[in-house]
């Protein structure tokens, strides 16, 4: 799967495929075209996203889930199988029997398909911002019936994100970072969601100024040097093995002052790439590391 980010993230912004949800191309918060009221009694819901998988595990509705897509491995229980959000098969997804769909995009008219076969959907695309994340997951506790729960969770994220926003230290003020999707060296700019929640630890970020539009630019490795930031962040460790070591070991970056300090912190790249309820974890990281 994985050079995934190198083309996925070119071509969609952040998709699907890298273990994460594909750009929405309407309103991120959430969209439905045949979700179920939210009354209705759910027993065989299957998530063919594993932001949404993740989210509803951690709401709770996890025993009403009996299959998810072949990318959703957290949490550990979660009911893993060959289904493919990226390209759905409405035959191989109605064989489960379900009573709603959870999706990340309409891919191949996966929702008319799936309502062609009696099969409702909810099409939650990816979040542009924390509300949207916040939103998504109270959406999915009110039609799971486990609204409390999704509410409880959503203030333990706004809580939690306030105390490590009030953790950032002063010192981090003019300090840059360079954020990397993948060893060929697209980024993520402030604009998109992962550089907005990396913005609240008060460093900036060197990919601003090469937005091309899109949000997720590649750079030249000369521009990176030369941009000479005080943090890396790698997004790239399971799906190009980049590790502190690796990237050392490029030619030129020696001079780097994040190479010369050490301070090149390897993230989990699936906390990275999907923007549920660990999106948190991946917040406190960066924190953390700027702390130091």
């Amino acid at each position: 799967m994985r050079k995934r980010l190198l083309a996925l993230c070119l071509a969609v912004a952040l998709a699907a495929a890298c273990a994460s949800d594909a750009k929405p191309t309407a309103s991120a918060a959430s969209s439905s075209s045949s979700a179920p009221k939210p009354e209705a009694k759910l027993s065989h819901i299957v998530s063919l996203s594993p932001t949404a998988t993740e989210m509803l595990f951690a709401i709770g509705a996890g025993s009403q889930v009996v299959a998810v897509d072949d990318q959703s491995n957290f949490p550990a229980n979660a009911p893993k199988t060959d289904l493919s959000g990226n390209t759905p098969n409405v035959e191989a997804i109605a064989g489960y029997q379900p009573d709603l769909v959870v999706i990340a995009n309409d891919t191949a008219g996966l929702v008319a398909g799936l309502k062609n076969v009696g099969v409702d959907s909810l099409l939650l695309p990816a979040a542009t911002k924390l509300d949207d994340t916040y939103s998504q997951i109270e959406q999915l506790g009110a039609v799971t019936g486990h609204q409390s729960e999704a509410d409880s969770l959503v203030a333990k994220m706004k809580s939690d994100v306030d105390s490590i926003v009030k953790q950032v230290p002063t010192t981090s003020a003019g300090k840059t970072y360079y954020y990397e999707l993948d060893n060929t060296f697209f980024t993520a700019t402030s604009k998109t969601f992962i550089g907005a929640v990396l913005g609240l630890s008060g460093l900036k970020n060197i990919g601003d100024a090469a937005d091309d539009g899109s949000g997720y630019p590649q750079l030249s490795q000369e521009a990176i040097v030369s941009a000479n930031p005080d943090f890396i962040f790698l997004a790239d460790t399971k799906c190009c093995a980049q590790s502190k070591d690796t990237v050392a070991q490029r030619p030129g970056w020696s001079t780097i002052a994040a190479v010369q300090t050490g301070k090149i912190v390897a993230l989990d790249d699936d906390i990275a790439s999907r923007w549920g309820p660990r999106i948190v974890d991946l917040l406190r990281q960066v924190v953390q590391a700027a702390s130091a």
